[in-house]
């Protein structure tokens, strides 16, 4: 069991660095204000009849830590991340290969940089969770417009 631990410990870490890629995301633009994204992402996954688990406010931590680490940069203007899960294709996903908990809980993103807004996820690996990618791409298109 320690063992299994350390393993999955392993993986999580050597994957950490791939998933912060920007290569590594799907993104949208959308015609609107920030606000109107999170509130068009939040409708998107509802109407998927999913529950969101927690909303993480990045952009707001990056601002109110700047100083804290000695940056003055502002990164965006307004950053969130939806997570979710589907408990239909989690345990379809983790059937095929249970270390597919790594992608969960699933993410969509909207992002304020100098006025853009964005609306997108992280990519996922070929296999099983080509289908869970499918289901974060028709939520962020849907919320973005398309």
């Amino acid at each position: 069991m320690r063992h299994a631990f350390r393993k999955l410990s392993l993986l999580l870490v050597l994957a950490a660095p791939a998933a912060l890629s920007a290569q590594e995301a799907t993104t949208y633009p959308f015609d609107g204000s920030f606000e109107d994204a999170a509130f068009a992402v939040e409708n998107a996954i509802i109407g998927q009849g999913l529950v969101i688990d927690h909303v993480s406010h990045v952009g707001e931590m990056l601002n109110r830590t700047g100083a804290d680490v000695g940056s003055d940069v502002t990164i965006f203007g307004a950053a969130d991340v939806f997570l979710f899960c589907s408990a239909v294709l989690s345990r379809k996903v983790m059937e095929a290969d249970p270390m597919n908990i790594v992608h969960c809980p699933y993410g969509i993103f909207v992002t304020d940089r100098e006025g853009s807004v964005q609306i997108g996820y992280r990519n996922l690996p070929d296999g099983p969770m080509e289908e869970v990618e499918a289901l974060l791409d028709s939520i962020a298109r849907e919320a973005a417009g398309g």
